[in-house]
C-alpha cells in the first residue's frame, strides 16, 4: 500500500523558514561533538564539503572514495561555472528569482522549500570559494565577473575558465586535508561501498571493498551520509566518467531508502558526438560555450556540403527562431530535444547525428583573443578530439545523458526514509525536478555540504541516543557475509558474456526507449528486454581474474548489476508518469513539440520502495508538491 511522504517542511513564510528552522533545531555543544562519527561516502564536491565541515565542527568523520585521490572525483568534470544569486551585474537577478528561475527550469516538479533554501545559500557559497582561493574570473576591474547560462536572462553563473568544477573541488578538497592533517578526517581511498548497514532501525555503517586488496571492511557511525554523484552511466556512454555507479544509492534503496522519480534524466545539448563502436564515454563542451556560440542546422534536408560552403540564408538558427526570448539559452531539455527533432527531420550535420555550434560572429565581434580567454581550454579540448579547429568552423554537437535528476528521496533535512542517512548532491532528488538548470550542480553540492548538513546532521544526533557497536555485531557480520556470497556468486558462473558487452546491451535499450523521448510502447519493451538481460547477466557473465586482488572486471560486474536493477525501474517510474516534464518527453504527452504536463494528476514526486527481490515490483509512493510562491503554469521560453 503506497503512502503519501512526510518532507518535514518547516511552517512560515518561504524566505524564513531556513532561518527559522536553523534557530528551532537542536544543537550538538563543542565537546560532545568530538563523541560522535560520520560517515561520508564520496568526496566529490558535495561530499568533500561536508567532511570538511563536519571535521571543522569537531565530529569524528571518516570519508570514503573510489579513487586513489579525491582530486579525482567527477566533479573535476564541470566546466561552466557555478550559479549564485549576488546580482553583481544589476541586471535584476535576486534570491526569488534564481529561485523561480530553478522550479520553472526543473518544470514545477522540485520542492519549493528546498529550492528557495539552495537560492538563500547561494551568495555564500562564493564566500566561502574565495576566501579558500577559488580562482574565479574576475573583469577588468578586479571584481567577481559573470556570465549566462540556459534557463535564466540574467548573468549569475561564476567561473573559472572552462574548469571550475575543478578549481572548487580543490577549494573543498583543501578544506578536507586540513581537517585530515588534525585527524578530525579520516581518509579511506580505493573503498568502495557495497552494503549499508541499518541497526535498530539505524543507519549506522557501511561495508566497503579494498580495491587494492579485495578486503571487506566494516565501518560504523552515528550516521551516513551519501555524496555518490548521479546514475547516468545507465545509458553506458554519457558524459560521466566510467567510475560513476549508482551502487552506493542502490544498495542503501535495498536497505530501505526509497529511490525517487529514477526517470528524470538530463539530456545535455553540448556534447561531442558519438564517434564509433568502441567509444566508451562521452565528452561534453560547456553549456557557457552558448553565450557565444549560435547553434544551426541547413534548412535543407540531407544536405552534405561543409558548413563554410552554407549560406547564411540557409541556415536555420533555431533556437533564436523558435524561443526569441532566450535564443541560444534555451534551458537544456528544451534545447535537446529541439536539435533531436532537427536530425530526425534530416537536417543533420552533414548527413550525422549532430548540429553546428558555431562561432564565426562571435569572433568578428569581439577577435579570437577575446574567445580564446574564455573558453581555450574548451576549444583544446574540442580540437584534440575531433581533430577540427573551432575557431575556423562550426563545433558539431549533440545531446547526450548527463545529469540525473532523480535519486534517494530525502525530507528538508536531507535524511532518506531510513534515519540516520543523509544523502547530498547530485545522490538525491531535491532541488532540481525534472530538469536542471546549468550551473546548478555545483551550487547544489557545495550548499548542502558547507551550510546544510553541518546543522541537520547535528540536529539528528542531538535527538537520538547511540548504543556502542562493537566490531562483531551480528548486523554487521551478516552484511559482510552477504556481500561476500554475492561477490563469491558473480566469480563463479564464468560464462561467456564479458561485462561491457552486457552494459552496452543495457545502454543501447535505454537510450532507444527510455532516453530523449518515450512511449508506452517502447517503455513496455524495454522493461522486459532488461528483465530479460538481467537473467542473462546472472547466467552469463565472465569475469576474470581473482576477488582478492586489484580487479577493475570485478568492480564493474556489480556495477553494472546495479544498473539493470536501476534501469528496469526508471522504466517503469516513466511508463506511470503519464505526462511529459523537463527532461521527461512522453511522445504521448506534446502540443508542437513542447511538453504537456498533466498537474491534476502528476503533481508529485514519485519515490520507490524495494521489495526484498529484483523480480518483485516495487512499491510506488508519493509526496504532495504545493506550489504557494511560484503558481503552477505552462513553461515558455518563448
Amino acid at each position: 500500500m503506497s503512502v503519501i511522504l512526510d518532507s518535514k517542511i518547516p511552517s512560515g513564510s518561504i524566505d524564513k523558514k531556513w532561518t527559522d528552522h536553523k534557530f528551532k533545531i537542536k544543537l550538538v555543544n563543542p565537546a560532545n561533538k568530538r563523541k560522535h562519527s560520520v560517515i561520508v561516502v564520496g568526496t566529490g564536491l558535495a561530499g568533500a564539503s561536508a567532511a570538511a565541515s563536519l571535521g571543522e565542527l569537531g565530529y569524528r568523520v571518516k570519508a570514503f572514495c573510489v579513487h586513489e585521490s579525491p582530486r579525482r572525483a567527477h566533479s573535476v568534470a564541470a566546466q561552466g561555472g557555478i550559479n549564485a544569486a549576488k546580482n553583481y551585474q544589476n541586471d535584476g537577478d535576486s534570491i526569488y528569482r534564481l529561485f523561480y528561475d530553478t522550479v520553472k527550469g526543473g518544470d514545477f516538479r522540485a520542492r519549493e522549500a528546498n529550492v528557495y533554501r539552495l537560492a538563500e545559500v547561494s551568495v555564500n557559497i562564493i564566500d566561502q570559494a574565495v576566501a579558500q582561493g577559488v580562482p574565479l574570473a574576475r573583469d577588468y576591474g578586479g571584481l567577481l565577473a559573470n556570465r549566462s547560462f540556459g534557463g535564466a536572462q540574467v548573468s549569475r553563473t561564476f567561473y573559472a575558465r572552462g574548469q571550475t568544477g575543478q578549481q572548487l573541488l580543490l577549494g573543498a578538497y583543501s578544506s578536507m586535508m586540513r581537517q585530515v592533517d588534525l585527524g578530525n578526517v579520516q581518509l579511506n581511498s580505493r573503498r568502495e561501498m557495497l552494503d549499508l548497514v541499518v541497526i535498530d532501525g539505524k543507519a549506522r555503517g557501511i561495508i566497503v571493498r579494498n580495491l587494492l586488496t579485495g578486503e571487506l571492511e566494516s565501518h560504523v557511525a552515528d550516521a551516513v551520509i551519501l555524496a555518490t554523484g548521479g546514475y547516468s552511466n545507465v545509458f553506458y556512454l554519457s558524459t560521466n566518467a566510467m567510475a560513476c555507479a549508482v551502487t552506493a544509492a542502490w544498495k542503501a534503496h535495498k536497505q530501505g531508502s526509497y529511490f525517487a522519480n529514477p526517470c528524470y534524466t538530463q539530456i545535455h545539448p553540448t556534447c561531442i558526438p558519438v564517434h564509433g563502436e568502441n567509444q566508451s564515454k562521452l565528452t561534453l563542451m560547456s553549456e557557457s560555450l552558448r553565450n557565444d556560440g549560435r547553434v544551426w542546422v541547413s534548412k535543407k534536408q540531407g544536405d552534405m556540403r561543409r558548413p563554410s560552403e552554407i549560406p547564411e540564408n540557409e541556415r536555420d538558427y533555431y533556437l533564436e527562431r523558435i524561443y526569441p526570448s532566450f535564443g541560444n539559452l534555451a534551458p537544456r531539455d528544451v534545447s535537446s530535444r529541439q536539435a533531436k527533432f532537427r536530425v530526425d527531420e534530416g537536417h543533420g550535420a552533414q548527413g550525422e547525428q549532430a548540429v553546428y555550434l558555431d562561432f564565426k560572429d562571435s569572433i568578428n565581434r569581439l577577435g579570437e583573443d577575446k574567445i580564446a580567454e574564455r573558453y581555450g581550454n574548451l576549444f583544446q579540448m574540442y580540437d584534440k578530439i575531433t581533430g577540427e579547429n573551432p575557431y575556423k568552423q562550426p563545433m558539431r554537437i549533440y545531446p547526450a545523458p548527463h545529469y540525473t535528476m532523480g535519486g534517494l528521496w530525502v525530507d528538508y533535512n536531507l535524511m532518506s526514509t531510513i534515519p540516520g542517512l543523509f544523502v547530498a548532491g547530485e545522490a538525491n532528488f531535491s532541488d532540481h525536478g525534472a530538469n536542471r538548470l546549468g550551473a546548478s550542480a555545483l551550487m547544489q553540492g557545495l550548499a548542502d555540504g558547507y551550510f546544510v548538513l553541518p546543522y541537520t546532521v547535528g540536529d539528528y544526533i542531538a535527538n537520538h541516543k547511540f548504543t556502542e557497536i562493537k566490531d562483531n555485531h551480528d548486523a554487521l557480520r551478516t552484511a559482510e557475509e552477504n556481500v561476500e556470497k554475492e561477490i563469491k556468486h558473480m566469480m563463479s558462473i564464468q560464462g561467456t558474456r564479458t561485462v561491457e558487452s552486457l552494459h552496452k546491451e543495457l545502454g543501447r535499450i535505454m537510450w532507444n526507449k527510455c532516453g530523449m523521448s518515450r512511449n508506452k510502447a517502447g517503455l513496455t519493451e524495454a522493461i522486459g528486454e532488461i528483465a530479460a538481460l538481467r537473467k542473462t547477466f546472472w547466467n552469463e557473465v565472465r569475469i576474470p581474474g581473482a576477488a582478492n586482488e586489484v580487479n577493475t572486471e570485478l568492480e564493474k560486474a556489480g556495477r553494472v548489476a546495479d544498473f539493470l536493477e536501476l534501469g528496469e525501474l526508471m522504466c517503469r517510474d516513466a511508463l506511470v508518469r503519464e505526462e511529459s516534464c523537463g527532461g521527461h518527453f512522453r511522445d504521448e504527452h506534446q502540443v508542437d513539440g513542447e511538453a504537456k504536463r498533466d498537474d491534476e494528476n502528476f503533481c508529485h514526486v514519485a519515490a520507490w520502495e524495494w521489495n526484498g527481490d529484483a523480480d518483485k515490483a516495487q512499491t510506488r509512493h508519493t509526496e504532495e508538491l504545493k506550489f504557494d510562491n511560484v503558481h503552477l503554469a505552462t513553461r515558455s521560453y518563448k
